[in-house]
């Protein structure tokens, strides 16, 4: 019989994020990990049994931290978040001016599928796998075009100071 993961959800889904946030110190990360444990739960409840929940999802939780933790250590992602922000906040003409043509500059000599990159991940906050399912790359040459615009924003912001 299979388990109902909608119950588990409800039951089960503080302490998930309990562990989660423990392993993780990050609120933001341990939501999305939480869900990625019952996104989990759902691919293969059929073939679960419903004996022991709490060890089953709390594994499951740990095993989903620690390779977050692991991936986040091979693949630091270093964005100025601050510029994001500058440029999404800007409300005058003169800053909504200035803001254009920054990202004119950013993405001056990127490829469009880079601009949908960047936006899928950066603003709408898709996954890196997300991401690539969306735009039909891997997930490796989603992650090289993000560096390759890091390191783009940070030329320009160096040419600017």
């Amino acid at each position: 019989m299979a388990i109902d993961v909608e119950q588990y959800y409800r039951q089960y889904g503080p302490l998930v994020l309990r562990r989660c946030r423990y392993l993780l110190k990050n609120e933001e990360e341990a939501l999305d990990i939480m869900q990625e444990v019952f996104i989990k739960l759902l691919r293969n409840e059929d073939k679960l049994e419903g004996e022991h929940p709490s060890s089953l999802l709390v594994r499951i939780a740990t095993n989903e931290c620690l390779n977050h933790i692991r991936s986040r250590r091979r693949h630091p992602e270093d964005y100025d978040e601050e510029l994001l922000l500058r440029i999404a906040d800007a409300t005058d003409e003169e800053s909504r001016s200035s803001a254009r043509n920054m990202l004119d500059r950013i993405f001056g000599r990127e490829l469009e599928s880079t601009r949908t990159i960047a936006v899928l991940h950066l603003l709408d906050g898709l996954t890196l796998e997300e991401t690539a399912e969306q735009v039909g790359l891997s997930v490796s040459g989603v992650r090289k075009r993000l560096r390759s615009l890091a390191r783009h924003v940070k030329e320009l912001e160096d040419m600017q100071a």
